[in-house]
């Protein structure tokens, strides 16, 4: 390569590019904002020859002449170091980039604005399964910087990748042979400032797809029927409400692709209508890979869901108990509200990011038999289950001792659910350490162990 290269950012993704950049032969520097005793990562780095600079990233970063720059995706592109990049029109890539260059595997990529984590794990399995010949692996957003597993694939292998707006916009010859769509909302207009920008940087996945591509595309909302006649690859469309017989449908509580019935729905373990959108996208990119109905059913049976985003977690004395701890906002508890049709005991509640919570009252009236509050929230989550004429009602100190009381308001046919609607840092340092107390708790009351 032999270029001299800025990693902008560390974290796990710019602790793999810069091992990849230097494994392709790149003068790397790495700068990272957080000092040298609390960053890990660059110390590692340090230790293994790389030059490391910690701190403020000044515009005076770029003064030691850089050929390229690698940016963390979570560092916005209006701080003054990246603008400086700019107006030198240093180009500056993402790690996602950089690890397709390298990759050898058939690319599957997946973005939208929810159910990005679970369409990738579904495609995953479904591709892994029954394969003749290598295996399929998945990576980026997900957890899993796609730096790392793009050195370990060989052209037997495919890689399933949820790539975010974050990550898409600092494409340029990112070429997926599969890409989907899952659904486009207004997120992260912090980060990309208008809507338009946001819509774009999404669409930027299929910008270098062929017509020997395929773009699978969720049609139940007009502007994203619109938006892929965008794209110059083959469009599969999926949807739950209208018959697409190009692609992947739901029609009379059965899943079809094209003419054939995959499933009936109900038949999909993760529970609610956005988890059979993300089954249907999911059953388009395995078919697209020939693979067999027998499989594909098998994987939709058994998957439990992703860790924190409505898991089943597990059954004990008829109630099941269900892990929604990523469930952040007001819209993602409401989703997963809607997709149990059995009563549920609700654990909720968290940080105070200043608003209140009326427009919680009809999924709380039609879902909801008993709530268990917990942090900043808890008062103003109660006004508004009282509003909604839940009769039971109960404060407590947090997750984990949610979790008894749940046990003891709840029935045998019951569900558990954690989906607290609010973010975690009031109690916890994300959500993740939220959801894997509430397990352990769950597991402490129950003597059984999580389902995985």
């Amino acid at each position: 390569m032999g270029k001299k290269v800025l990693v902008l950012g560390l974290a796990k993704s710019g602790f793999n590019a810069a091992k990849l950049l230097k494994r392709l032969g790149a003068d790397v520097t790495v700068s990272d904002v957080q000092p040298l005793d609390k960053n890990p990562e660059a110390r590692e780095l340090q230790v293994a020859g790389f030059k490391v600079i910690t701190g403020e990233q000044t515009p005076e970063l770029l003064d030691a002449g850089y050929d390229l720059m690698i940016k963390n995706p979570g560092i916005p592109y209006d701080v003054p170091v990246v603008q400086r990049a700019q107006a030198l029109h240093l180009p500056i890539l993402g790690e996602m980039e950089l690890a397709s260059e390298v990759n050898e595997a058939e690319l599957v990529a997946v973005t939208g604005s929810n159910g990005k984590t679970t369409t990738t794990t579904m495609i995953q399995k479904m591709l892994d399964r029954d394969r003749s010949a290598g295996h399929a692996k998945y990576a980026g957003n997900i957890g899993i910087p796609a730096s790392k597993v793009a050195q370990e694939v060989t052209k037997d292998d495919t890689l399933v990748v949820e790539i975010s707006s974050f990550m898409l916009v600092a494409t340029t010859t990112f070429h997926p042979h599969i890409a989907v769509l899952t659904n486009i909302f207004s997120n992260h207009l912090d980060y990309h400032k208008t809507r338009a920008n946001y819509v774009a940087a999404k669409m930027k996945i299929t910008a270098n797809q062929t017509a020997a591509d395929y773009f699978v595309v969720n049609f139940d909302n007009p502007e994203w029927r619109e938006l892929s006649q965008q794209s110059r690859a083959q469009v599969v469309p999926f949807s739950r409400l209208d018959v697409t017989e190009e692609g992947a449908y739901e029609k009379d509580g059965v899943l079809y692709f094209k003419d054939e019935a995959i499933m009936p729905a109900d038949e999909v373990k993760v529970p609610g209508d956005h988890n059979i959108e993300n089954a249907l996208a999911a059953i388009a990119v395995a078919k697209l890979k020939g693979v067999g109905t027998a499989a594909i059913k098998a994987v939709l049976r058994n998957f439990g869901g992703v860790r924190h985003r409505t898991q089943f977690v597990l059954e004990a004395e008829g109630r099941q108990y269900y892990n929604d701890s990523k469930a952040t906002d007001m819209e993602a508890t409401e989703m997963a509200l809607k997709g149990f049709k059995a009563p549920v005991v609700l654990l909720a509640g968290g940080l105070d990011r200043g608003y209140t919570f009326e427009k919680m009252i009809p999924a709380f009236k039609d879902h909801v038999k008993a709530i268990i509050l917990f942090g900043q929230t808890a008062k103003l989550l109660a006004q508004t289950a009282k509003d909604a004429g839940i009769a039971t009602i109960k404060m407590t100190e947090n997750v984990e001792t949610a979790v008894p009381l749940a046990y003891q308001l709840s029935a045998p046919g019951d569900i558990v659910l954690l989906s607290p609607a609010n973010a975690s840092w009031d109690q916890y340092p994300n959500f993740e350490v939220r959801g894997d107390l509430f397990i352990k708790a769950v597991e402490k009351l129950t003597g059984k162990q999580e389902e995985v």
